[in-house]
């Protein structure tokens, strides 16, 4: 019998331990600090539509975690900017009855936003499945975990990497889809990857506070500027009329304690969290200087949130018009060195 092992318990890695344990899949959680000890001593306050209940988990700290066995299929769900220490954690863990190590073992799923974990695990696992998941969560208090999504709790398009579909991936979104997300297998993730990166370069615009024209003018620069780059870079994006699945009747729910502008990098930097701008916006900066396609607005938000990281503590919003401050400098250095050039 398969039974998930879920690293990380934040948003979402406990709201899919919430939804498992509801609908009688089996699990394990696996966490580290405040958040998993709050959960192994009290379990988790889980807030849906329908109301808040205080759910027993079947949770491990991260310094004492269970032993794996054969049938385990990995959930990877920490923020893309912790994936990789994840990875190499439980890369080389022994698997009860078995010769090889878990990373010949044992299927990896990866459900972070950006393009770089699914290559990071491949390094070291053998069987690697891509996750794209959009889902209203909020975990910014301990011990307790906002989910937003109604009727399910969010949307998931799972596919091995780089490509194809299998019985693995068949397997997990019928679990998935017991458990109360909207999943469909893909044969092709890394385009339904590419597609939500174009949704995540804005994350870091709620950091920001201003004008809603200069954040609408600034959100759509982002991801029309996301968006040539990938393309660049010979990414295919994945269009919402290909889905197998239809999520016209999914929401998020009013008055479900999920509030517009708090998304996972505002969550990050509330709780003092380590940033996962770099893995998003980054993203595009590092394919942008790949592939010699400028990137001056991710650039430049991606220098803000950098700086803010380093504070230590978010306490304040930043200017919009700082954003345009950078590009216009960054523009007028180009223009320069191009002068120079010539």
């Amino acid at each position: 019998m398969t039974r998930y092992v879920i690293i990380g318990a934040g948003a979402v890695g406990a709201s899919l331990a919430a939804q498992f344990e509801l609908s009688g899949l089996d699990y394990v959680l696996v966490g580290r600090g405040a958040q998993i000890s709050h959960i192994i001593e009290h379990g988790l306050s889980y807030q849906r539509p329908s109301g808040t209940r205080q759910i027993r988990l079947k949770a491990f700290d991260l310094g004492a975690p269970p032993e794996l066995t054969p049938d385990d299929i990995l959930l990877l769900t920490v923020k893309s900017q912790d994936a990789a220490s994840a990875l190499a954690f439980w890369s080389w863990r022994s698997v009860s009855n078995a010769a090889d190590m878990a990373a010949k073992n044992l299927p990896v799923v990866t459900f972070q936003n950006g393009l770089a974990t699914e290559a990071t695990a491949l390094r070291t696992f053998a069987h690697v499945y891509g996750a794209s998941i959009l889902t209203p969560a909020r975990f910014t208090e301990t011990g307790k975990v906002v989910v937003g999504g109604d009727p399910e709790v969010g949307v998931v398009t799972i596919g091995r990497f780089p490509s194809g579909r299998d019985e693995t991936a068949n397997r997990i979104a019928a679990d998935l889809n017991r458990a109360g997300y909207l999943a469909e297998p893909s044969a092709d993730i890394r385009r339904w990857k590419s597609a939500k990166l174009l949704h995540n370069v804005r994350n870091v615009l709620e950091l920001f506070d201003g004008p809603a024209d200069l954040r609408a003018e600034i959100g759509e620069a982002l991801v029309e500027e996301a968006r040539r780059t990938l393309q660049a870079a010979g990414h295919k994006l994945a269009l919402p009329s290909e889905r197998s699945i239809d999520i016209s009747n999914w929401r998020t729910a009013q008055d479900s304690g999920i509030q517009p502008g708090q998304q996972s990098t505002w969550q990050s930097f509330t709780r003092g969290a380590s940033s996962e701008v770099d893995f998003l916006n980054g993203e595009i900066v590092l394919l942008g200087r790949l592939h010699g396609h400028p990137t001056p607005y991710n650039e430049a938000v991606q220098a803000l949130a950098g700086k803010l990281a380093q504070q230590g503590a978010f306490s304040s919003p930043l200017p919009l018009d700082g954003i345009l401050s950078l590009v216009d400098n960054s523009d007028q250095t180009r223009q320069t060195g191009l002068a120079a050039v010539n």
